[in-house]
């Protein structure tokens, strides 16, 4: 088995800050039933940086060699319909490692580049399915990226919402339909000077983060000088990284092994969703990916049974983009999901400084 080339990327572990953003891509990393995360902020706070880290970061994955979605050899939900066929007839499938995809969005990308296409004159003469796959079929068992996804057109995210939810991809023309397995962690990012998504199509992101730009001048220098070391030498400053990076990596792996145990008790689970009622939140949506998330994080720390500081880590993350906006408001939307989340758990809001801090080692 070959083994994964590695890209040449900043290490997750050495981006300074963003505590936030980078707990909630882990998060999802652990449970992508979570539904990606979009994250909005200043520019130059190192979104694009942190996204793709977290691709280099985890580990290789196991896929049937020659298949255009990284098809799984074992698991049928992650399957093509070529591979389970050839399953079927006994065929011995050859198998190679590749690093997890991590696949970027461009803003012009058309229906077609996404989804992928069918050769209709090839179908009609030849009688085969003609089908060239696109962005979404490299996108299964991976990352996929959307930079300034509020310019994106609205059709084309609500197509990339679809499939992240249901993890297949689906292609009609002309009578001819195509479907594969499209499962992916959905990343989405942008600066809300230019733009915001429309409420219907930001809720369907489980988690939002806003990031903003550090301010204080020892963490600017250390940014300043970890990116200038890498800069000047990628495979040294890497190599330093690297015991921290394989412990991680260890951690978010036991983390996926560990989620199906975690049990969140009957009474946090009534009081999030007296949460998401006192925040007069729409829909269920939030009230399963606090529950998701709160788990995932449980997960993460080694732990069977979910806390309160473990929905206090994610509340707001899972819950801010879901509140209707109010233009006279001058209160921020996080502030008042943690007002709301005091509240109900009987918290003092003085009291509660949420750790968003990541533990690395067990």
């Amino acid at each position: 088995m070959s083994s994964p080339r590695k890209r040449r990327v900043f290490p997750f572990t050495a981006v300074i800050g963003q505590e936030e953003m980078k707990l909630a891509l882990l998060l999802n990393v652990i449970d992508p039933r979570i539904g990606g995360v979009m994250i909005m902020g200043d520019r130059g706070t190192g979104k694009s940086t942190t996204i793709r880290a977290l691709a280099d970061l985890l580990p290789g994955i196991e896929v049937v060699e020659g298949d255009p979605y990284n098809s799984s050899p074992s698991d049928p939900d992650l399957q093509s319909t070529e591979v389970r066929q050839r399953l079927e007839s006994n065929e011995a499938l050859t198998t190679s490692e590749k690093q997890v995809p991590m696949v970027d969005l461009p803003l012009g990308a058309t229906e077609d580049r996404l989804c992928g296409t069918i050769d209709i004159e090839k179908a009609l003469s030849e009688g085969v399915r003609a089908f060239e796959p696109g962005l979404l079929a490299k996108a299964n068992r991976g990352l996929l990226y959307v930079d300034e996804v509020n310019l994106l057109d609205d059709h084309l995210v609500d197509v990339l919402l679809d499939s992240a939810a249901s993890g297949w991809n689906t292609v009609e023309r002309e009578g001819i339909s195509v479907r594969h397995p499209a499962r992916f962690v959905l990343i989405g990012s942008g600066n809300p000077e230019e733009g915001e998504l429309r409420p219907q199509l930001l809720d369907r992101f489980g988690m939002s983060v806003e990031v903003r730009t550090v301010r204080e001048a020892e963490l600017r220098v250390q940014v300043v000088d970890q990116r200038t070391a890498f800069d000047n030498d990628p495979e040294a400053f890497s190599t330093s990284k690297q015991s921290i990076q394989d412990e991680l990596q260890k951690k978010v792996v036991n983390a996926q092994d560990r989620l199906e145990g975690v049990n969140i008790d009957d009474e946090l689970r009534l009081k999030i969703s007296a949460v998401c009622g006192e925040l007069d939140v729409d829909g269920l949506r939030g009230d399963i990916v606090t529950n998701r998330s709160a788990r995932a994080l449980a997960a993460f720390e080694g732990r069977t049974e979910v806390s309160e500081e473990d929905i206090a880590r994610v509340v707001s993350c899972s819950l801010r983009h879901r509140l209707r906006k109010d233009p006279l408001e001058q209160v921020d939307s996080g502030d008042r999901v943690i007002k709301a989340f005091c509240k109900i758990f009987e918290m003092s809001e003085d009291s509660n400084q949420i750790n968003f801090e990541l533990k690395i080692a067990d």
